[in-house]
This record gives structure tokens, sequence and C-alpha cells, in this order.
């Protein structure tokens, strides 16, 4: 059977774990996030996107990931808070992750499989590398880091359709 989205489980920031099955039938923004890096103001206009699509079957889900420039350094309380006291976010924020090396999320190798970046390259090169996700489980389209979360709207919007 082929693998999407659905197919894997990850653990949540309490370590719990979080079987993406229940995600179905939802379109799914992944977002490998980090509290100390220049796209950490980022988190402002993924939480407007998840406030304006959430009642429509949308869901972003953040990725914290420490692999780049050390810049989410802390542990997975400390990442809810500074999400939450600093940005006022809503959307799920999961447990640390690497999304590159021996090391990396099962989710994130068929993500970047699923939809490799830049001349075909599977590596994730820094934090808020975007992945939107239909409601089928098959990713749509890869972004990179630099991509504003208000440049995704109209892909949102048509995935939701």
């Amino acid at each position: 059977m082929e693998q999407t989205f659905q197919s894997f489980t990850v653990k949540d920031s309490a370590g719990r774990d979080i079987n993406l099955e229940k995600y179905k039938g939802q379109v799914v923004l992944v977002v490998n996030v980090a509290s100390k890096c220049g796209f950490t103001p980022q988190y402002s206009g993924l939480e407007e996107l998840y406030a304006k699509f959430k009642d429509q079957g949308f869901v972003i889900l953040g990725f914290p990931c420490n692999q780049f420039g050390a810049q989410e350094p802390g542990t997975n309380d400390e990442i809810q808070q500074f999400c939450s006291l600093n940005y006022g976010v809503q959307f799920p924020v999961m447990g640390k992750v690497d999304v590159n090396g021996k090391d990396e999320a099962p989710v994130f190798k068929w993500l970047k499989e699923s939809a490799p970046g830049f001349m075909g390259t599977e590596f994730i090169k820094w934090n808020f590398t975007k992945f939107l996700i239909g409601k089928d489980g098959k990713v749509l389209k890869r972004y990179a880091p630099k991509d504003e979360p208000k440049d995704l709207i109209k892909d949102i919007q048509k995935a939701l359709a």
C-alpha cells in the first residue's frame, strides 16, 4: 500500500504518540520551526493562516528542529511556552525532531522524497521549510523557508476546494 502522510505516527510535545491518521481528509501544512531563527516571525503569519482556514478543514503542524544553527535549543515545554507567549500559537507544535540525517523523523524522510527541493535535492536546508499536504495525504507542494505564509493562501484555498 502506498504511504501517505496519515501512515505515520509522531510524538507530541509531551512525548505521546500521535497517529497522523487523525488528519485524514484535512489539508495539512507541515513546518519545521525554530524559536531563534531569522524566520521565527513567520509564526505570526502561520497563526493567521491557521485562524483563517482551521474551520474549513485546515491544520498546521509545527515540528521544532535544532539542526540549523542550534536555533531551537529549548526543551519541548520551553518551546510550547515560547510559541504561546510570543506568538499566541494555537496550532499544534509537536515534539522536537531531526529533519535530516540518520536520526531524521520518518515522516520527514517521506516528505522530502515526495517533494524534493531545489534541483531535486531532498535535504532540508533551513528552518521554516513548509510542505502542503492534500486531503488525500499526498504532498501537494514544498515551500522554501523564505516563502511567507501569506504567499501560500491560494494553494491552501485550492487544496480545500
